[in-house]
């Protein structure tokens, strides 16, 4: 059995938390790495003690919202939200770290993405968010679609 580069660990690791989530129409995992290392992981769900979607129902469903829309109609905290909240509560530094992440991040996870000193996004499934495209571009962070789909090893274009 080959072992894996890093990316695909990683990946995998994104992969696995994203089986946590309690969304029911998208199930998203975040890890964030810094030399190599995990530091923290998130998951997308409705915030600690309030009930899951899985019970309560979707309300961007119910309201019949399209994807990449009205993020703050959600009751969910979004994976890469978890991830940076849970270095945040346990003092766990991130700048200069890597996210991995399951789908390319929306506008408002590109936000304190950015504000977190991230430095490196690295997404596996594309999103609809063009504010978050154009949020990366202005910056120095290096985002790239993991496995690459154009076969040069270089950022797809979600």
């Amino acid at each position: 059995m080959a072992r894996p580069d890093n990316d695909k660990y990683f990946m995998d690791m994104a992969e696995l938390v994203s089986k946590r989530s309690t969304c029911v129409r998208r199930q998203v995992g975040a890890v964030i790495v810094k030399d190599k290392r995990v530091l923290t992981t998130g998951y997308n769900g409705s915030p600690r003690g309030t009930m899951h979607c899985e019970e309560k129902g979707c309300i961007r469903e119910q309201m019949n919202i399209p994807s990449g829309t009205r993020h703050e109609l959600c009751r969910g905290v979004h994976a890469e939200q978890n991830a940076v909240i849970q270095a945040a509560y346990f003092g766990v530094s991130i700048k200069d770290g890597t996210i991995y992440t399951t789908t390319y991040p929306c506008s408002m996870c590109a936000k304190i993405i950015i504000n977190a000193g991230i430095v490196e996004v690295v997404y596996r499934d594309g999103y609809v968010d063009d504010l978050s495209k154009m949020l990366f571009k202005e910056t120095d962070m290096l985002v790239r679609e993991y496995p690459p789909k154009n076969g040069n090893g270089k950022a797809g274009e979600v």
